[in-house]
């Protein structure tokens, strides 16, 4: 993904805000419930850290910025407003700039919207889930169905772009219920939606209620039934996947993630986030401070956040190019140096291909509908 200074890729900024008001049964993300929040600390630490890195990259216009979490609709809005400020100063933004904030469709975040937009927010992503109340139960989700309806309506008349998330594959769902469910979704007329997979992930409350026996999750095959009336039910309703989770009207793709899956450049700012940047010929993954308090003090007594910094050699940066490229629909570029690093895992490449599950086309490795639908085992089975 490049962009227009001297060749090198697009830049977006990530802004993770750690504070939730409640910790979802499913969520393994950097977050903590949420506490007093100190405005004039936040804002120092958070523009001192852009700053650090603004001095380390090549100026360019910003395609992105992304407020993600956590709850960072919870974020304190003179918190919000400075990164804004700050990005617009350090690296200004591109012509049709994308400024997404996540957040949840409580009636608090609700009564925020307005100040949102003022502040510069052009993309709301809503932590809807479900619109379903016993599914919303069962998510532990601080919102009813209701909220939920009202949510997006108020979001779409005043953003000019927004998105939701639902969450499906739970326990006993059947194909009819989330078609059902799906088809009610879509009919909000939202351009872009985010359909997640319930995953059981480590050390998460979900972990230990599956441990106890208290529920089971749906087996693979019954998870992939579901995936195939998700293809088709928002292909129908003109929002295909652009993604392995991401379905968008042509044009309403998210750039902020397409950054992370094409290999643009980002900045990763705010405790554990993550960053990828370009210079002098090598490629950098960056790590932030990951608990608050500590990126807070590292930030003050530093300057920057970042607790690691890495040059990603050779190895690394194709493996991640393919996990990350294709996930896309789209598939990732291949080129003659990409399959001479691939040495002998070609042959795997090969047998992938001859399983009906990856396809080379125009220069591009694509995974097939049925290697969508398990792309963890594909990219295992090629780069493991």
């Amino acid at each position: 993904m490049t962009g227009a200074a001297g060749g090198l890729p697009k830049l977006g900024v990530y802004v993770h805000w750690p504070y939730c008001a409640r910790i979802c049964p499913y969520c393994d993300f950097n977050v903590y419930k949420r506490r007093e929040i100190d405005v004039a600390r936040w804002s120092g630490a958070l523009r001192r850290d852009l700053a650090a890195w603004a001095r380390r990259i090549d100026r360019r216009p910003l395609t992105s910025l992304y407020f993600g979490g956590g709850t960072p609709s919870l974020m304190p809005l003179g918190v919000l407003a400075d990164v804004i400020n700050a990005c617009a100063e350090l690296w200004g933004f591109s012509d049709a700039a994308e400024i997404t904030l996540e957040a949840n469709p409580t009636d608090a975040e609700l009564s925020r919207f307005d100040d949102f937009r003022r502040a510069g927010v052009n993309r709301l992503s809503l932590g809807v889930q479900s619109f379903d109340d016993d599914a919303l139960r069962f998510l532990k989700r601080n919102h009813d169905g209701a909220q939920a309806r009202r949510a997006v309506d108020l979001a779409l008349a005043r953003f000019p772009s927004v998105t939701f998330d639902l969450i499906y594959a739970l326990p006993e769902q059947s194909p009819k219920d989330w078609r059902i469910a799906l088809r009610s979704a879509l009919g909000h007329g939202a351009s872009h939606l985010s359909l997640y997979q319930l995953t059981i992930e480590n050390g998460t409350a979900f972990e230990r209620a599956v441990g106890r026996g208290l529920f089971k999750p749906l087996t693979d095959d019954s998870a992939a039934d579901l995936f195939d009336v998700a293809q088709e039910e928002t292909a129908r309703a003109g929002l295909p996947a652009y993604e392995i989770s991401n379905h968008a009207a042509p044009g309403a793709e998210s750039r902020h993630n397409l950054l992370y899956w094409s290999g643009g450049d980002y900045v990763g700012v705010g405790p554990g986030a993550h960053g990828r940047l370009t210079g002098g010929g090598a490629r950098l993954a960056t790590t932030a401070e990951f608990e608050p308090e500590k990126y807070l003090a590292g930030v003050e007594e530093s300057v920057s956040g970042a607790a690691t910094i890495e040059v990603l050699d050779a190895e690394s940066r194709l493996v991640e190019k393919l996990s990350m490229g294709m996930r896309l629909v789209s598939g990732v570029a291949i080129d003659e140096a990409d399959i001479a690093a691939l040495g002998a895992r070609v042959d795997r490449l090969e047998k992938l291909s001859a399983d009906g599950l990856v396809v080379f086309r125009e220069g591009r490795l694509l995974a097939t509908g049925n290697g969508r639908k398990v792309l963890n085992a594909v990219l295992a089975a090629l780069l493991c």
